[in-house]
């Protein structure tokens, strides 16, 4: 039986920034359009969170009976390392993501937006298809865009329009912006985990891209929201306080410049995320006071 602090691991909490982010980088868009909502924010916060929890608990199982775990240089995985059951892990996925339906299903009825079922609908069904059932996309090098998408566009610009019932440019402009932060996140990820990937026969966009293209493209990567920040600083010069939050990365940058590897990466992936959180609670803010 896994110990609760063992569950706590499994469930990721480094990985929570990615779903903080973006709600919080929506309220401030959603500030900004005078249109802020205290419970709607709460429940667009709540649905995020048993998402992200509910695909790293998805993950971990369906990873772990496929095998790619067993030999794993990252955060413990609950099945990998027989810690629990692949059943009690399944379970604690499908709670975690059945509750991230119910809270959304809450949220679309009480604001009337009911086409955003299919989008919520979409959410639940690629945190289980990143790496379930036969074809996991995940496995094909498609979990970068996946990740840009629900956890940037739709997790951004979803949050705005439960609250505005319309999205905006400075929302679009934060929405790229997370998302480009949070796709970092997986590819510093998944640039640590290369050779046991491919032993694993996993397909990621690592991979295929090999260490130098990731490296690059993690660079690339933290670097979109900080023009960003300049681009949105011209009409909104609040916006450009967010660039202080660049030095978070510093450590980070030099560790995936440097050609570190294995374990050398995993502070890359925390400071990217605090970096991400970071940027988006002064864009909120900076939005807020424009």
């Amino acid at each position: 039986m896994a110990t609760v602090s063992e569950w706590i691991e499994g469930a990721r909490p480094r990985t929570l920034p990615n779903a903080i982010a973006p709600v919080v980088a929506g309220i401030g868009a959603a500030i900004a359009l005078d249109a802020f909502s205290w419970w709607r924010s709460l429940l667009a916060l709540l649905v995020s969170l048993a998402l992200i929890i509910g695909v790293n608990f998805a993950n971990d199982y369906s990873d772990g009976v496929r095998g790619t775990d067993e030999h794993r240089v990252g955060p413990l995985r609950l099945v990998g390392s027989g810690s629990a059951a692949p059943k009690t892990v399944l379970a604690a996925a499908l709670t975690s993501l059945g509750l991230a339906g119910v809270l959304g299903l809450l949220l679309v009825a009480l604001t009337g937006h009911w086409w955003l079922l299919v989008m919520g609908a979409l959410c639940i069904l690629g945190a289980w298809f990143y790496t379930g059932g036969s074809k996991p996309y995940g496995y094909y090098g498609f979990g970068e865009i996946a990740v840009f998408v629900f956890f940037g566009l739709a997790g951004v610009l979803g949050t705005v329009y439960v609250q505005a019932g319309r999205v905006s440019w400075a929302g679009l402009a934060c929405a790229v912006a997370v998302g480009s932060f949070s796709t970092g996140v997986l590819v510093a990820n998944n640039l640590r985990d290369i050779p046991t990937d491919i032993e694993a026969g996993k397909r990621t966009l690592a991979t295929r891209l090999g260490d130098r293209g990731t490296r690059r493209l993690y660079l690339a990567l933290v670097t979109v929201p900080y023009v960003l920040s300049v681009v949105l600083g011209i009409f909104q010069p609040w916006v450009l306080i967010t660039v202080i939050t660049a030095p978070l990365l510093v450590t980070s940058v030099r560790a995936v410049g440097g050609g570190k590897v294995g374990r050398e990466l995993i502070p890359a992936l925390r400071d990217t995320g605090l970096a991400m959180l970071a940027w988006a609670v002064l864009s909120a803010v900076a939005l807020g006071l424009s």
